[in-house]
């Protein structure tokens, strides 16, 4: 399934998202925006946040679509899955492994070169209303500038391939991104059971 078919369905697309994110008070951190499917790195302001926020893209996001391309019906295939981020382990590595989608799907060779993603906005400093800045992002450094500094040479380094294992399967089944000691707390505090934390193959308040 194709999301974006030119460059104005990706600049709708994000014009919603900024409106719809400023109205829940959601706080997007990271976003890449592929041709068949998106992820997110979210704060949102209470539990249903999230929910909300993907309920209000849909409808106004397909209803565009509908409309300009003379078509009817939905456009997502299922439901959005979402993430629990342990942020102090976690949070930084999902904002590299969103922001090198593109690169990982040889669309190009560096995630500067792929202009919907927020790569240019958190490491090159290029203005984008979208983009809140979360806690772990600015203890990079003292500054904006150092900040950027320090977040471009996380990209020198390949993300290891078991903690891409671990975003990935976690993305799948639904797990919290983080090791079985977070998993266990966040099993303790929801009531509920994520399922078991597997190094290597194993999850982010990402969406697709």
């Amino acid at each position: 399934m194709t999301y974006f078919f030119d460059v104005y369905d990706y600049l709708e697309f994000l014009r919603i998202l900024k409106k719809t994110a400023d109205a829940l008070s959601c706080a997007v951190h990271a976003y890449v925006l592929m041709t068949n499917h998106i992820h997110f790195l979210l704060t949102p302001s209470d539990d249903k946040g999230i929910s909300l926020l993907f309920q209000s893209l849909g409808r106004e996001y397909v209803r565009y679509i509908n409309q300009r391309y003379g078509r009817c019906g939905s456009l997502w295939q299922g439901r959005h899955k979402g993430n629990v981020i342990n942020s102090s382990e976690y949070f930084l590595l999902c904002m590299q492994y969103i922001e090198m989608n593109p690169v990982r799907a040889n669309m190009v060779d560096h995630p500067a070169k792929y202009r919907w993603s927020s790569f240019a906005a958190n490491a090159l400093g290029e203005t984008n209303n979208i983009i809140r800045c979360h806690a772990e992002y600015l203890g990079l450094g003292n500054t904006m500038t150092s900040r950027r500094n320090v977040y471009r040479q996380l990209f020198e380094i390949p993300i290891d391939r078991n903690e891409t294992q671990l975003i990935q399967q976690s993305l799948h089944s639904g797990t919290p991104v983080g090791n079985e000691k977070f998993q266990r707390y966040i099993e303790r505090v929801t009531g509920n059971k994520v399922g078991s934390y597997k190094r290597g193959r194993p999850t982010v308040q990402t969406v697709t």
